[in-house]
């Protein structure tokens, strides 16, 4: 999962160079801003047919806390 994950933070917010792990933090390691997020969110959802309530976005800072969060939802690794 997180190699697929990987690849869509890289593709959506250009940050191809960088190595990415489940602990990098989307705004301090990758720098990105808000709608660099809701883009990243939106790409999640299409790839994993899930919805991620917006709620829950402010909990969702790190790689590994989106593979938690789609873990719950049923996503299979």
């Amino acid at each position: 999962m997180l190699e697929r994950i990987a690849e869509i933070i890289k593709e959506q917010l250009n940050v191809g160079d960088v190595e990415i792990t489940a602990e990098t933090k989307f705004k301090e390691d990758l720098e990105a801003d808000s709608l660099d997020l809701f883009e990243l969110v939106m790409a999640l959802e299409e790839e994993y047919d899930v919805e991620i309530d917006s709620s829950d976005l402010e909990k969702i800072t790190t790689v590994g806390a989106v593979m938690d969060y789609l873990k719950d939802k049923g996503v299979e690794a």
